[in-house]
């Protein structure tokens, strides 16, 4: 399934995106023509990459659902740290599998990873829906569906940068837009159908919609670019620029606390605050909805204030914000808090690949950079919400010490960031970053 030599796609003339959010690094190198900017064959291939985000970025943004009902109810023996490990473990693989699969995207491989995606993250969530017992789930939806997932994380953030220049920001940001969509639609679907249908088919019928529209992706998506080689994995040369080793560490502890809200508020909202099981299913829904605009209009802002000068104060925002939640104790309190932190989190996970472009000497080298600085941080993902979960105790009701390990870890990457560009700063004086 490889494609025509003239059709190979590189990942390295591609912006390489952050968890959660896209945003291209350099301009593709076009094969004949100008690029499009543009018509419908260019604005297909945003609806395509826009259904892999809504089927990556979108499974592992909606897993707060499931984990609340595996607590309550599947694996009601096991621990909040245990349960959260299938969640987390997904995110983690969805990033370094995606960092990895880089240089065969850059080989022409996008349908075949397209494919060997989408049926392992189909066959994952098939086999979640058979599954009663822990080690069952983890290897379905943890291992499988994450392996699955990592396979489309290069081709969703990929293509789009090959056919926009001037249109690039606002066809970027559609596509990043898809995984806070589906964050909202797959947690209001599994809880509507579990009731009613098991949990057992709620989950087969999200495994269908996942399957329906990554046929969609399959049938439109096309690449037009051709790489001059593949993209290095790694520059270990870049850890010895301080900007670039302290901004990798202060994403690290930002994300080690980024996702606890995701998975812990609609558990919070049920046992402290009292609201019905519904409502506080659809906590993570109204989360994801600020995200989603939280993905698209700070990108925007970027291009005017540069992406430096608008990520360090949504990080510090997004920090305190955690720290906020420690004293919302009614359900406005909870709504709004949702909101702000879906719209500043969301942010947070759209600007720092661009940010890692500003940082990087020779751009066609930003992809590898990028690998790098979201492979390191991702370990961040990997262990944050385990600890949180340990930390926490639900039957008690005892969710403090988990807050403010969550919000203190941004916080502490929020000081790493602003140390980091205060380092460029007095490097290279380009305020505009």
């Amino acid at each position: 399934m490889e494609l025509d030599e003239s059709n190979r796609p590189s990942s390295s003339d591609a912006d390489a995106h952050a968890p959660g959010q896209f945003v291209l690094e350099a301009p593709a190198k076009p094969t004949g023509n100008d690029i499009p900017d543009g018509g419908l064959h260019a604005w297909m291939q945003v609806l395509g990459a826009f259904f892999l985000v809504f089927n990556s970025w979108g499974l592992v943004n909606s897993f707060g659902a499931y984990q609340t009902y595996y607590e309550t109810a599947l694996l009601a023996s096991s621990t909040s740290s245990a349960i959260s490990w299938i969640g987390t473990v997904q995110a983690f693989l969805l990033i370094i599998v995606g960092v990895m699969s880089g240089p065969f995207y850059d080989r022409g491989y996008i349908r075949t990873l397209i494919v060997l995606g989408t049926i392992m993250t189909v066959f994952g969530m098939m086999m979640t829906s058979l599954a009663s017992r822990y080690w069952e789930i983890f290897l379905a939806q943890g291992l499988c569906v994450g392996l699955g997932l990592g396979c489309l994380y290069v081709p969703s953030v990929a293509i789009v940068s090959t056919y926009f220049s001037t249109k690039r920001a606002l066809a970027v940001g559609l596509t990043s837009a898809g995984g806070s969509l589906s964050g909202i639609l797959y947690p209001i679907i599994f809880r509507r159908l579990q009731p009613s249908l098991g949990f057992g088919w709620a989950t087969r019928i999200i495994a269908f919609i996942v399957l329906a529209t990554q046929l969609i992706s399959l049938t439109i998506l096309r690449a037009r670019t051709i790489p001059n080689e593949p993209r290095a994995l790694l520059e270990p040369a870049a850890f010895k620029e301080a900007p670039f080793a302290l901004f990798t560490l202060g994403m690290f502890f930002f994300l080690t606390g980024l996702y606890a809200p995701y998975f812990y508020v609609p558990v919070y909202a049920e046992r402290i605050i009292g609201t019905s099981p519904d409502f506080a299913f659809y906590l993570l829904a109204i989360i994801n909805a600020g995200s989603f605009v939280g993905r698209v209009l700070p990108p925007l802002i970027a291009h005017r204030l540069g992406p430096y000068n608008t990520l360090l104060p949504c990080v510090f925002i997004t920090g305190i914000i955690g720290f906020a939640w420690m004293s919302v104790h009614s359900l406005a309190g909870i709504v709004v808090f949702s909101i702000f932190y879906g719209f500043f989190s969301g942010a947070v996970l759209a600007l720092p690949p661009t940010v890692i472009v500003a940082l990087s000497p020779d751009v066609r080298f930003a992809g590898t950079r990028i690998g790098m600085a979201f492979g390191a941080a991702g370990f961040g993902v990997l262990v944050g919400n385990p600890i949180v979960g340990a930390i926490v105790d639900i039957p008690r009701g005892r969710f403090a010490g988990a807050q403010a390990f969550a919000a203190a870890m941004m916080m502490a990457g929020s000081i790493l960031l602003l140390g980091s560009r205060i380092l460029r700063l007095r490097s290279h004086k380009d305020r505009m970053m």
